[in-house]
């Protein structure tokens, strides 16, 4: 039997939910040595934000959130380090996925729904940061052809794009 999924866009009932995920989140990239958020980073008030610009989406399963993926038009002060092919982009930030589920494709999904969303609304590309440490992140977006474009320095971020 498949499971009812579904990604859609968030809703204010649905911040605490993604708050707690982000904290499960950060708590397994500590554990497995990989320090990309710190502190309380991303909250409650990031999501809030995401939220307001209609950026933020959330990835249910079977009434549960499994996952959360924030898609803004391209505004990043840091973006302009380095040599973009594009200039029409959406960005994709804070995308999380349950540890659990993390390896069977959710992130995968998550990725290819910004990039419909990206194609439908005219936009030339997609693109992402991560920290340099983050290999399963850096994995996926290249097993989807994105391209590494440089390091970020004022954030310490590889920076990829993916040309639509």
């Amino acid at each position: 039997m498949e499971l009812r999924k579904l990604i859609k866009l968030a809703v204010k009932d649905d911040l605490g939910k993604i708050a707690d995920l982000a904290k499960v989140v950060r708590e397994d990239m500590i554990l497995n040595g990989l320090n990309q958020w710190l502190g309380n980073y991303p909250g409650y008030d990031n999501f809030y934000q995401d939220l307001t610009s209609n950026g933020l989406f959330v990835y249910w399963q079977e009434n549960v959130v499994i996952g959360s993926v924030t898609i803004l038009v391209e505004n990043e002060v840091a973006y302009k380090e380095v040599l973009w092919e594009t200039k029409k982009a959406l960005v994709v930030h804070r995308i999380l996925v349950d540890p659990k589920l993390q390896g069977h494709g959710y992130g995968k999904e998550l990725l290819n729904y910004a990039i419909k969303m990206a194609i439908d609304q005219g936009f030339e590309a997609i693109k992402i940061d991560t920290h340099p440490d983050n290999l399963k992140m850096q994995k996926m977006l290249k097993s989807l052809g994105f391209l590494y474009r440089g390091y970020l320095a004022s954030i310490n971020r590889l920076a990829f794009e993916l040309v639509l």
